[in-house]
């Protein structure tokens, strides 16, 4: 028989070592912890069906406070107005190329600094993990946009926002995603208040409200019309009632 050359123990030891140093293409897991016996449902696992069930949510249309929020009285000085119309200009000629990144560093981010949640006693926060047990269940995940109490770290959420590039086909439900997030910013702050969220999709911002097992989610607003200054006197509201929150 042909025989063939084998390594030395030695050399074979390496050669196994580096056979285990390079990177393999492992299958994608969930990377939250397992809670006992049970995994953490993950924001982006989410669905409104799924929310609807699990939870027992019901979405509603007769949702005063949502529509309280959406026409508080808000003003927009001559020099926001500017500002504003230069974003929408850079907005309509991007809109269709920009990816998630580029809407959210370009478009999104600069519209909630203009309207500035920055204060001593609360802050706005972006990719940061939360969770929390919702009627047994573990939630958890990473919402694109987080108003809460505290200066470096989120500490009490009441504001939770998720967005999207494009309408079709995105890698999840971003009203969902935003929901759950909403679910364990209610169950953190004890079910004390309304918690206040959003989504959006390309130009498209949608509001959304939570009130223990009853939610309720805004019609369109399309960024690339004046539409756009009705989105920044509601969030200069949604930053009045943050204040009293906050108190």
């Amino acid at each position: 028989m042909k025989t063939r050359k084998l390594f030395p123990v030695v050399q074979e030891v390496q050669y196994l070592q580096l056979l285990l140093s390079v990177p393999h293409q492992m299958p994608k897991r969930n990377l939250f912890p397992i809670l006992g016996d049970q995994i953490m449902l993950t924001f982006k696992e989410c669905t409104l069906a799924k929310l609807d069930k699990k939870f027992g949510l019901k979405q509603t249309r007769d949702c005063p406070t949502l529509e309280a929020w959406l026409n508080q009285e808000a003003e927009i000085s001559d020099f926001e107005r500017q500002v504003l119309q230069q974003f929408r200009e850079v907005l309509i000629l991007n809109v269709h190329d920009w990816n998630e990144v580029e809407l959210s560093q370009h478009f999104i981010g600069p519209v909630f600094t203009l309207v500035n949640f920055t204060t001593y006693n609360f802050n706005i926060f972006s990719q940061r993990s939360f969770s929390g047990t919702v009627n047994g269940i573990e939630l958890g995940g990473r919402p694109d946009g987080m108003i809460a109490s505290g200066i470096r770290e989120p500490e009490t959420p009441y504001f939770c926002f998720q967005e999207y590039k494009r309408h079709k086909d995105p890698e999840g439900d971003p009203a969902a995603q935003a929901l759950a997030a909403m679910l364990v910013a209610q169950e953190i702050n004890e079910h004390k208040h309304p918690i206040y969220g959003a989504h959006v999709i390309g130009p498209h911002w949608y509001f959304q409200f939570l009130q223990d097992k009853k939610y309720c989610i805004s019609h369109s607003y399309v960024a690339t019309r004046d539409d756009l200054f009705d989105i920044f006197l509601i969030l200069k509201a949604l930053k009045e009632i943050i204040i009293q929150l906050a108190k």
